[in-house]
């Protein structure tokens, strides 16, 4: 029978006893150091974490330039992972993509292809998008290969890698870092790399430099996003202390929207904070009462016009007091903490500004200095090679008949180190060489190459045995990396306070619509209109220097949110409220500061212009066609539509003037062919909208009326300005005439009127009339100012000469 098989024998159990709590603080404290010391904290001679490094040295390893194509992200992150980083491939395709993101970094190291994420969404897989180095990439991890940096092994000793990449410029200042470790955090602004390189080359000349001095070059962060800093306390105490804290707004715009609509138009977020967190909060707000006034938010960014987020506010409030409510509910303005911590020698630490560059420029300067002594080692042995070129070709028979007279290499070696004094290294040269090198033509370009090699050799030996020089080479580099990589500040600087507190819990919303308020609504000649609240006591006064658009085509007096009409040469009224139109302050009116009434309002038709502003609570309005028509009629009897006709209008006729006309008022016609008709304003009664008036002025054959108004001053004068028909604009300034309305005596409605202006040679029409209280103001095309003549030409004189084009005539302010 088979034996039994006997059982195997086991192992004799080996159980440890180990305390418990000094297991969790040995292991502990080397999960801490691992985290500090290769995944959190930033290095401040490079400013790169290490898988930022092997990132940026696998690429440039595998010949990732700039000028060659990508190659997918998968293949970088594999190649990373498989020789340099023992993680998973997360992590490393999530530092290649902030690399790459140019809303993370001030200058992107990665130049990225694909969906490489936004501010609100996460990149594609790495199978879908591609990279390869950025310009400012090469800068880093430039002169790898001349000894600059330590290499040390990978994780399992196979491959090199360096303890830290050269860096031409402050990586870490420019770009800022921000990482979670065990114990301790960092969290560093990025600045603007001219700035920076600035400072630095200040601090290389000037070591005693104070951080003061070195705000003058680097006075606060430039984020990539762009913003405004409120406030630079907060940033002098990072830069002198290495913590800090500030506030940063969204750079914002009131802009109008539409036909009576304003709006608040974001171009620049706060940094790190996207749109779709700024609706998100924007719509609590709105939700929770907190926050009134807003109609709705569009995000209209697009990656060919950058960010561009809506914000509609209701009609009736002020967009700036809305916009400093959401300043201070929403992300529109947001909090930075700088804590500056990185790993200097080893050792986490805290730097302020000095500090940060002080360390880097002592990186920089060794890098230098290494790069130096590997170059002139290198021109050494090359310029020893050729010296021994030079005796071999100088005596090149004998050089041949040694070689063919020994019996191998060995002999021949020996042999030519004795007859003709060479090294070993020289020898083995000489042997190695093609007779094809041996020509006269070689002998030339190898004492050419000793002559240019023993400049350099002194060059560089001077260059290292001085400091001084050293430094000098370090401010060049820098300034080189400057004008190369350097980009216009980003982010505006000011010295002053953020938003208000955040409301507490259960306060009620502000009240954010405007005052119903006193006000003047001013119209220039020009289509511009301004709203200007009155406060007790005020009055309007006009600026004490002209400037453009100051010539008043009408104004009304009214409350804010009161109702207007605007009567426009198409005969109709269009209902507005004014609580919407720019507001200027009654000590200095400027109409340039107003909005075209025309996009107000809303007005799409080409030729049709608004003529005159009316209130629905004043007496008669009368209106004048180009026809020659009058009519009167009462604004508070119109329909409250919000657009209603108010004359029918013939067949090719337009209004050509509107004005406030009680019965002791004179409407006022002037014709083309220089006539000018003045009548009572009680011998046109008024008439309801549907009406189409009635005749006011005769005019002659060809002849059309160019000017309708009221007056009412008997101080007023009359401006004409004539010219020939057919000549091109602005050939021809024309002539210009003042006179007193006095002048002229008043006939009866329906006549011809009497004549306003002497035509000569060359002249055929009148260009330009206007009459209404003196003294008046002529305003050019643009809006500009002109100079009119004193009012003392006879009604039936020629004028003077203009010495530039009058586009309209108004009255002043004041």
């Amino acid at each position: 029978m088979p034996a039994a098989p006997t059982e195997p024998s086991l192992a004799p159990e080996r159980i440890e006893d180990v305390d418990v709590s000094t297991e969790m603080q040995g292991s502990f404290l080397e999960y801490a150091y691992s985290v500090i010391y290769s995944r959190a904290l930033p290095d401040a001679r490079d400013g790169l974490k290490p898988v930022q490094r092997r990132i940026l040295y696998t690429m440039a390893d595998m010949g990732l330039r700039p000028d060659r194509g990508h190659v997918k992200s998968a293949r970088v992150v594999g190649e990373v992972m498989g020789k340099l980083h023992p993680h998973g491939d997360a992590p490393i395709y999530d530092a290649l993509v902030r690399l790459a993101q140019a809303f993370s970094l001030r200058v992107p190291l990665v130049d990225g292809h694909g969906n490489f994420g936004s501010l609100d969404d996460g990149p594609a897989a790495p199978r879908y998008t591609e990279a390869r180095l950025a310009p400012p990439a090469l800068a880093l991890t430039e002169n790898l290969d001349e000894d600059v940096v330590d290499f040390i092994p990978n994780y399992d000793g196979q491959f090199q890698q360096p303890s830290v990449l050269p860096a031409a410029y402050p990586n870490l200042l420019v770009n800022g870092a921000t990482g979670i470790a065990v114990g301790m955090a960092t969290n560093m602004a990025p600045h603007n790399l001219i700035e920076v390189v600035s400072a630095a080359v200040h601090l290389l000349e000037h070591p005693e430099a104070s951080v003061e001095d070195l705000m003058d070059f680097v006075p606060g962060p430039d984020f990539p996003t762009g913003g405004t800093v409120m406030g630079l306390d907060g940033v002098k105490d990072a830069y002198s202390k290495g913590r800090g804290a500030f506030k940063i707004r969204a750079k914002v715009a009131v802009e109008p929207l539409g036909p009576r609509r304003t709006g608040l138009v974001v171009t620049e977020l706060p940094y790190q904070v996207g749109p779709e967190r700024v609706i998100e909060k924007i719509k609590d707000a709105v939700q929770s009462k907190k926050l009134t006034g807003i109609a709705d938010v569009t995000d209209l960014t697009d990656r060919n016009h950058g960010l561009r987020l809506v914000i509609g506010i209701k009609t009736g409030f002020d967009p700036h007091a809305v916009l400093e409510q959401l300043y201070r509910l929403t992300p529109l303005e947001d909090s930075f903490s700088i804590n500056n911590v990185a790993l200097v020698d080893g050792q986490p630490q805290t730097l302020g500004l000095k500090e940060l560059l002080s360390v880097y420029l002592a990186h920089r300067i060794e890098v230098v200095r290494r790069r130096s002594a590997f170059r002139l080692a290198r021109r050494e042995e090359r310029l020893h090679l050729v010296q021994g070129l030079l005796i071999a070709i100088l005596d090149i028979d004998e050089v041949i008949q040694v070689i063919r007279t020994s019996d191998d290499s060995e002999q021949a070696r020996a042999r030519l180190r004795e007859v003709f004094d060479l090294s070993q290294v020289q020898a083995e040269y000489i042997l190695e060489l093609r007779l094809r090198r041996l020509t006269k033509f070689s002998r030339i370009e190898l004492e050419t190459e000793r002559d240019a090699l023993l400049a350099e050799i002194a060059a560089l030996k001077e260059l290292l045995t001085d400091p001084a020089l050293i430094r000098a080479q370090v401010g060049r580099e820098l300034e080189s990396a400057a004008d190369l990589y350097g980009t216009p500040r980003r982010t505006v600087l000011m010295n002053a306070k953020p938003a208000a507190p955040r409301p507490t819990r259960g306060a009620p919303a502000p009240d954010l619509q405007i005052a119903d308020a006193p006000t003047v609504v001013v119209l220039s000649t020009t289509g511009r209109a301004v709203r200007v609240d009155l406060t007790e006591g005020s009055e309007l006064v006009a600026p004490a220097r002209r400037s453009k658009h100051d010539a008043i085509l009408s104004r009304v007096q009214a409350t804010t949110r009161a109702e207007l009409g605007a009567l426009t040469s198409a005969g109709r009224v269009v209902r507005f409220s004014p609580v919407d139109l720019p507001s200027v302050p009654p000590a200095s009116v400027q109409l340039a500061a107003g909005v075209a009434l025309r996009d107000y309002l809303g007005i799409t038709a080409k030729n049709e212009r608004v003529l005159a502003l009316l209130t629905f609570g004043d007496g008669p309005v009368a209106l004048g066609t180009r026809q020659g028509v009058v009519k009167r009629l009462v604004p508070s009897a119109l329909p409250a539509r919000p657009e209603v006709e108010v004359i029918a209008l013939k067949a090719g006729d337009e209004v050509i003037g509107a004005a406030s006309a009680p019965d002791a008022a004179e409407l006022v016609f002037v014709t083309s062919d220089a006539q000018l008709l003045r009548f009572g304003a009680g011998s046109v009664r008024p008439q309801g909208a549907a009406a189409g008036g009635m005749a006011g002025i005769n005019l002659a054959s060809g002849a059309e009326a160019i000017f309708f108004s009221a007056v009412t001053d008997p101080e007023a004068v009359v401006v004409s300005v004539s010219g020939a028909q057919g000549v091109l604009v602005g050939t021809d300034p024309g002539r210009v005439k003042v006179s007193a309305f006095g002048e002229f005596p008043a006939k009866g409605r329906a006549t011809g009127g009497v004549r306003a202006h002497a035509f000569l040679k060359g002249e055929d029409r009148l260009m330009l009339a206007w009459a209404g209280p003196a003294p008046a103001l002529a305003v050019g095309p643009d809006g500009a100012v002109r100079t009119l003549p004193e009012a003392t030409a006879k009604r039936d004189a020629s004028g003077q000469a203009l010495d530039a084009v009058i586009g309209s005539v108004g009255r002043r302010l004041a």
